[in-house]
């Protein structure tokens, strides 16, 4: 009987003490902190074998700190277009 990833991932979450982890929650990790390192949907996407762009943004989660960080950047992008603190 062939020995499934299955088995040694699920020997794995017991001695990390991650019972209820997923092999799958690693791809939406992966998506997550890819997107986190700006890397685009599309090279995401190919990496994990997707081949809609729509699939892609279901695994890759923005965090509030991704979020706050790009509307800083922004809004310092327009304050400087229309000459806010010169």
């Amino acid at each position: 009987k062939p020995i499934t990833l299955g088995i040694h991932w699920s020997k794995i979450r017991n001695r990390a003490a991650l019972p209820d982890v997923r092999l799958h929650d690693l791809r939406h990790s992966f998506a997550s902190v890819a997107i986190r390192d700006n890397i685009s949907l599309m090279v995401i996407g190919k990496l994990l074998g997707h081949a809609l762009a729509e699939t892609t943004t279901r695994y890759a989660h923005l965090s509030d700190e991704i979020v706050a960080d790009a509307a800083e950047r922004v809004s310092g992008s327009i304050a400087r277009l229309i000459g806010v603190g010169q």
